[in-house]
Parts: C-alpha cells; structure tokens; sequence
C-alpha cells in the first residue's frame, strides 16, 4: 500500500474504531487513535508474511498462517480496541464477532487474549510486552529464522522496571531483529508524563543500553514509512522507535485531552466525532 491508501484505511479504521467503543462503552479511545496510524502501517506495508491462515476461525486460535511471520506484541494491551479494529480489516476478525465488544460472552476482552484471532500472546500487564518481545527475538536468532518481533509500548508504561531489565537484555543479545515502538502522546492515565515520572531522556538512556533509536511524527503516515524503511535489520542493535503522537489523534475536541484516557463517548460526541472522520475519508477517496 502506498502512503495515501494507508492513510485512507487508518481513518477507516478510526472511524470504525470510535463506533465499537461507543458501543462497547468502554474502552481506552485517547491511546487507541494515537496508536492507530503506526498499527495500521505494520500490519499493511511493514510485517511480513501475516496474512491469515486459510481457516481463521470464527473466535478461539490464532489463525496465523505461516510460521515464518513477523511477530506483534501490543504492550500497552489496554489499548486492545486499535488492535481489534485492525484485526478485523486484516481479516482476523469478522464485524459480527469485533459487534460484542462490551458484550456478555464476548470472546473480546479489554486487553488481548490469544483466545481471539491474530493475537500473538497475552499482554496488558504494562512492562509486560518487553520482555516478552526480546525472548521471541531471541527464539528466532537460536532458531536461525529470520522473522521479526515488533512490540508497541505506551509512553506511561516506561515507568516499569521490567522494560529496562529488557532493554539491557535486547542490547546484550545484539538483537537487530527486534523493534520496540513508544507511542509517545505525553498523556498518561493521571496526567502528562513529565509530571507523573519524566521520560524525556528516552534516547539517552536507551542509546546507553545499546538500541538504535530513531524518533517519528506518529502522526504522520508518510514518516511513519520512511522511518520503518531506514531500520537497518544488519547493524545487532535492537531498535526502538520514538512515536510522537497526539492522545485521541483523528477526534478535535479528544486531541490532548487527558480524560479521553478511558474516556466514554456519549450519542451526541459519537456522531460528532464519526462525522468529523467521514469527512476525511470522503476527501481521501476523492
């Protein structure tokens, strides 16, 4: 896919992804729209070899297809409900199952669960993907294959210990084929990051663990893709990616806003915020 047919299915996305969590009410919206655009780009130009199996089953088992696959690990699992929705265009997950979010008996949880399809493990405990990303990394170099490990952190959850016992561990393993992704929107649960536990020295401190670190406008669709394209999968260096984004991205009155956290849309800001991307999508189809 070229530039502007991702970003026309990004905004497909977030369109469709505003509606289900208006549906479910509930549902971490804020990061889910910063997220999107980096998701929607991996799973249609930038991971290899993710295409569903020829049975994707209608919920239970993952699905996947081929075993030489890239590998994708949501850290920040609260923000399940981006995942879904680009699941569910990938064609993991039809729109009748992706409908019960929120439901009674919904195989959809608030955070992945490997019980849904396309769903690689179970994450969600923040500081939890991390580690999880650098023990597949180092599968598949023990195992001499050449597939890769991509993990999507929030910029909240770099306050863990646990992610930095496995930055050290991605950096001594000179794990080049592993790609760690900050969404970095400034906003966390109980506010802006630099007054919760400062973050700001990102590259620094994860340059001094041996990663290669490249900083993006996760905004932006097109440096998005260049940045995925300057990763040097040969140099054994893990890699991390500083995605600078906006908190409810794609939705005016949620962008920055803290609230929208785990905010809950109500009927009036729903058909606001499905008109204001209608609008986009119409002029990007054009």
């Amino acid at each position: 896919m070229n530039v502007k047919e991702l970003e026309l299915l990004a905004e497909k996305n977030r369109k469709r992804l505003v509606e289900v969590v208006y549906a479910a009410k509930a549902g971490h919206i804020g990061g889910d729209l910063s997220c999107l655009n980096v998701m929607t780009a991996l799973y249609f130009s930038v991971m290899k070899n993710i295409e569903p199996g020829a049975e994707v089953p209608a919920h239970g088992g993952r699905g996947m297809g081929n075993p030489d696959r890239d590998r994708f690990v949501l850290s920040k699992g609260h923000c399940v409900e981006a995942l879904y929705v680009t699941l569910e265009a990938k064609g993991y997950l039809k729109p009748e199952v992706l409908d019960t979010l929120g439901k009674f008996d919904s195989v959809l949880s608030g955070h992945p669960t490997i019980e849904v399809p396309g769903i690689e493990v179970n994450s969600g405990a923040l500081g939890h993907g991390l580690p999880i990303g650098v023990g597949m990394a180092i599968a598949a170099k023990m195992d001499k294959k050449s597939w890769r490990t991509f993990v999507m952190m929030g910029d909240g959850e770099q306050g863990e210990g646990s992610i930095y016992e496995a930055a050290m561990a991605g950096g001594k393993y000179k794990l080049d084929n592993l790609v760690a992704i900050i969404d970095r929107n400034h906003l966390q649960i109980s506010g802006n990051t630099e007054d919760v536990m400062p973050i700001d020295s990102i590259k620094e401190r994860w340059s001094a663990f041996g990663w290669d670190v490249k900083e993006m406008n996760g905004d932006s669709m097109e440096d998005i893709l260049k940045t995925f394209d300057s990763i040097d999968y040969q140099n054994q260096k893990p890699h991390l990616l500083v995605s600078n984004t906006t908190k409810g991205r794609g939705v005016s009155f949620m962008e920055g806003i803290a609230k929208w956290h785990h905010g809950v849309l109500n009927e009036e800001q729903c058909k606001a915020a499905v008109a204001e991307i209608s609008e986009r999508i119409a002029a990007l189809e054009k």
